[in-house]
């Protein structure tokens, strides 16, 4: 039924998939999760690590063209971990979507996400179809 046709959207809104690919769903989504969780964890601990190293680095042994470099990493591992968060964020809400059956509804059009789209993008809340009206 979740093949983009449209599917009818009530008040409480009804998931056109069944429990068992609700299920199959909700596992990708775990797994995905997982992984970005353990992703922000090690670069918190390799931004602990770099904060530690530049407190050990004294003046006499630090160029400024190494402490530019390693600033720069710092911000780099700041913006990807608020990435990674963000991403989190949006695997949470698919989620919740699940637990009150309103997953792969699209939000735009009222019509089925396509299973094929969930699966490569199990966190949109939007249709290839919309997606592609919003890029015109």
């Amino acid at each position: 039924m979740a093949d983009g046709k449209k599917v009818p959207v009530g008040g409480d809104g009804h998931s056109p998939f069944n429990e068992a690919e609700l299920d199959y769903f909700r596992g990708l989504i775990l797994a995905k999760r997982e992984k970005a969780t353990e992703d922000v964890e090690r670069m918190r601990s390799q931004l602990a690590d770099a904060r530690e190293q530049a407190e050990n680095d004294t003046a006499y042994s630090f160029h400024m063209a190494d402490a530019g470099t390693d600033a720069m990493e710092r911000e780099k591992l700041y913006l990807m971990i608020a990435r990674e968060q963000k991403y989190i964020g949006y695997l949470d809400r698919a989620l919740e979507r699940i637990a009150n059956r309103t997953y792969g509804i699209c939000k735009v059009t009222g019509n089925a996400i396509a299973k094929e789209r969930l699966e490569a993008v199990p966190h949109t809340e939007i249709s290839i179809e919309a997606k592609l009206a919003q890029k015109k």
